[in-house]
């Protein structure tokens, strides 16, 4: 306890200092000074859903399950916090169903109480590993039902440790159940006495199938891509971008790049191929023959990978993680992406399945997609596989709701 209460100083101190040099980091810190007037001008002494998600990634994880709480229960506030930026900047800004957004308070015992005493949460998840102590802690002492959502536990993780051993004891006694993605987490929880879970799946393919459906036109995108193949880049990083680079002159396709960090200059070997989206109305019919369109502008991926024939995801190639691959294979797009994804389950279930692949550099998938492109039935067969894999999962969301209804 003593140390977890120094942690969390540390981090909240060395947030503040890195701060002063990382804008990312300054929006986090100046976000959480507002936390407790957003609560009190929205939720003062309202009944209470609470999500956690620490990114945007989590959020979309259990958006489907907040969805159905909140049908069901019309007369409770929603309330939906994030502990990173790259969550909340993305989902404040936006059309969403909550009645209060901000960001999670640091979690230090004073804080917590004072923040979850100006509303009565009957309900509260957090979606994947996000655990905090104090927080879970307080919410059960107040009899609230606790859930995780999308549960992923693996053996790197501080519960395996044997320092980790009282963070174990107090999932124990204040989380009423976990809902685990795969067998291997359930089985892993359960090893360490974390017997409240169950296998449910991942609530990411109920809401990938909940966009096959919806009206996904993007303006320009048809007109851009005219008759020819389109290969969409992701949530791209460099590595992706050079891939894109290397295949551009190689393939009878369209290129359409959208960054993880739309402010970031990408670097082509040859600029002229290249048009920003933003600037498509003013360009002349000659300039809109280019090969490569650029996206910068939020909030368009999703739709986009609709009129795309082959999907290369970011964030394989190195640690950050890998991106979203299934909002691609609901299309029933192949997904390619480099093999840095231990997070993500659904990677190897989706190569399984022939609807993705995964590569250890660039070179060798900048080959394969030359290779694809070039065979139109393998890329039938890719493109049925991924749709099938995706549309084949159970409706996860039911699954969690009918265990949570049993605990109201």
């Amino acid at each position: 306890m003593i140390f977890y209460n120094l942690f969390i100083c540390l981090l909240s101190f060395g947030l503040k200092v890195f701060s002063w040099f990382n804008e990312k980091a300054k929006k986090g810190v100046d976000g959480r000074k507002e936390s407790l007037k957003i609560v009190q001008e929205k939720l003062k002494n309202q009944k209470v859903i609470w999500m956690h998600s620490s990114s945007l990634g989590e959020y979309e994880q259990g958006l489907p399950v907040l969805e159905k709480l909140k049908n069901e229960y019309p007369d409770y506030k929603i309330l939906v916090t994030f502990f990173s930026p790259s969550g909340y900047e993305n989902v404040v800004k936006k059309q969403h169903i909550a009645d209060a957004v901000c960001y999670l308070p640091f979690d230090k015992k004073s804080t917590i109480q004072e923040f979850i005493s100006q509303f009565d949460t009957r309900i509260f998840f957090t979606v994947k590993y996000d655990f905090w102590y104090h927080l879970l802690r307080e919410l059960h002492r107040k009899g609230t039902k606790i859930f995780v959502v999308s549960a992923l536990f693996y053996e790197k993780q501080i519960f395996f440790k044997p320092y980790g051993k009282w963070f174990v004891n107090e999932l124990k006694k204040n989380v009423d159940w976990f809902f685990h993605q795969t067998a291997r987490s359930e089985q892993l929880a359960k090893n360490i006495g974390l017997e409240q879970s169950s296998i449910s799946g991942d609530t990411r393919f109920d809401r990938v199938k909940q966009i096959q459906n919806r009206d996904n036109f993007v303006e320009f995108i048809q007109e851009f891509k005219g008759d020819k193949p389109l290969v969409v880049f992701g949530s791209s990083w460099k590595s992706e971008e050079k891939i894109a680079d290397e295949i551009a002159d190689k393939i009878e396709a369209k290129i359409i790049i959208a960054p993880h960090d739309i402010k970031r200059h990408i670097e082509f070997q040859n600029e002229k191929q290249i048009l920003k989206y933003s600037e498509w109305k003013t360009k002349n019919a000659q300039e809109k023959s280019t090969k490569i369109l650029i996206i910068d502008s939020i909030g368009l991926l999703s739709k986009i990978y609709s009129y795309a024939d082959l999907a290369v995801v970011g964030g394989g190639f190195h640690d950050k993680g890998l991106h979203n691959i299934l909002e691609a294979a609901t299309f029933g797009v192949p997904v390619i992406f480099g093999n840095h994804y231990k997070k993500n389950p659904e990677a190897d279930n989706l190569i399984r399945a022939n609807g993705g692949k995964s590569f250890e550099n660039e070179k060798e998938a900048s080959e394969f997609i030359v290779k694809l492109l070039k065979d139109k039935a393998l890329l039938h067969e890719m493109s049925e596989k991924a749709r099938g894999f995706v549309n084949s999962q159970p409706n996860v969301t039911e699954i969690i709701l009918q265990k949570i209804r049993s605990y109201i």
